[in-house]
């Protein structure tokens, strides 16, 4: 297996994507080029950089799509019009792609006809997938409508190989929750999941990247809630409390929130361990002022959360011990590290976490020390397995590596 990456910041979308892949065809050696990953800012003809990619590596499938930001060994950037390529070459390794529309009509329906179109196989090692996280753009006076990461996750494992870890993102290509494309192979599309199951010699590795702890460790039920938006919390409008935890109402000015998120315990009560929380991203205010919006509409009335500080401290730590670790763990199987894949939210860059430094350098650091190949984008959802079920995530890292036997 060879792999090379490649970089580009231009407006020209064509020029992009080409000087892209030629890049990541020079950076790999690559002779042959079987697979590209490709990621590009929301603002570039998706069309245009597909086009380009493949002036370059001929009807080599290319999967990927919208994104606010790249991250590669060298570069970190969500300004301008950045764009990321990795290009495969593999020798014992095989994968199948599967690409379905229509998630906005039916999530779950959609996951369950993804799998459908794989030929499931003993050896399968991951299933690695992208799908639009946005159904409905934010108009200028309301807040985007999301498709949820759960049902499409549940359609999928209905039918998938319970053993096969799901790892992947809910895309997203600027902060105004505008409309997402996706590369689905060999054209572009929207409102679509794209699928790819890899198999054969390869080992795969992950570990994912946390950054919130318990305002005040109070649990809260959800007394009021329609899809993606929470109204009130103990019988109270949750926008009062939310005014009561920031001491004022300035926070209603931000979309989404800087500091505050919703956290779900999925391990025992009042026990706080970070990697056992899934975190929702508060979009911001209704127009009305009577509700907040999150970006998964996955709550349901009835259940417990709990409000959620965005450490950036923390944040940066968990990004390196997890990383360091993940790394120790791959050495001490025996196995050589030859990719890493590192889906970063965007709320976890330094411009929204007041941070000084961003957090994924540690994660470059790392995979730089062991002169691993590395593409990364910052994404509306994660998905990944937490406490052995693959779920849809918020405000978290998520690196994937693939390793092959020494």
């Amino acid at each position: 297996m060879k792999v090379g990456i490649g970089y580009c910041n231009k407006r020209d979308a064509f020029d992009s994507g080409s000087t892209a892949a030629n890049y990541a065809v020079r950076d790999g050696n690559i002779n042959k080029a079987d697979l590209a990953i490709a990621f590009c800012s929301g603002k570039l003809v998706h069309e245009e950089f597909l086009q380009g990619i493949k002036e370059v590596v001929g009807d080599t499938p290319v999967i990927g799509g919208s994104t606010i930001g790249i991250i590669t060994n060298n570069e970190l950037s969500y300004k301008g019009q950045p764009s990321g390529v990795a290009i495969f070459q593999f020798d014992e390794i095989k994968y199948q792609i599967a690409v379905v529309g229509n998630i906005d009509k039916d999530e779950k329906l959609a996951g369950f006809n993804l799998t459908r179109k794989f030929s499931g196989k003993q050896e399968d090692k991951l299933l690695l997938m992208f799908y639009d996280s946005i159904k409905v753009p934010a108009p200028s006076t309301s807040l985007p409508i999301i498709n949820a990461s759960p049902p499409l996750i549940d359609g999928i494992q209905s039918t998938l190989q319970s053993n096969i870890p799901i790892i992947g993102a809910g895309l997203i290509g600027d902060y105004l929750f505008s409309s997402t494309k996706q590369f689905c192979g060999t054209s572009v599309s929207n409102q679509s999941v794209v699928g790819m199951l890899l198999s054969g010699s390869v080992n795969v590795y992950h570990c994912i990247m946390h950054g919130c702890s318990p305002v005040d460790g109070r649990y809260r039920k959800i007394t009021k809630i329609k899809g993606s938006v929470i109204y009130e919390l103990d019988g109270r409008p949750i926008v009062e409390i939310i005014d009561e935890l920031y001491g004022d109402q300035r926070w209603r000015e931000q979309h989404p929130l800087n500091l505050l998120t919703i956290g779900v315990n999925c391990g025992e009560k009042f026990q706080y361990h970070e990697e056992k929380y899934v975190n929702r991203l508060i979009t911001g205010i209704l127009p009305d002022g009577n509700g907040i919006g999150i970006f998964e509409p996955d709550l349901e009335q009835g259940m417990e959360i709990q409000f959620m500080l965005r450490d950036g401290n923390m944040m940066i730590e968990s990004a390196l011990n997890n990383s360091k670790n993940l790394m120790k763990k791959i050495n001490d199987e025996g196995k050589t590290p030859v990719f890493g894949l590192y889906i970063d939210c965007v709320g976890r860059t330094a411009a929204q976490s007041y941070t000084i430094t961003e957090e994924a350098v540690e994660v470059q650091n790392v995979m730089n020390r062991y002169n691993i190949p590395l593409l990364g984008f910052y994404s509306g959802v994660e998905i990944a397995p937490i406490l052995g079920k693959s779920r849809g995530l918020d405000w978290t890292g998520v690196l994937t590596v693939l390793a092959k036997d020494k």
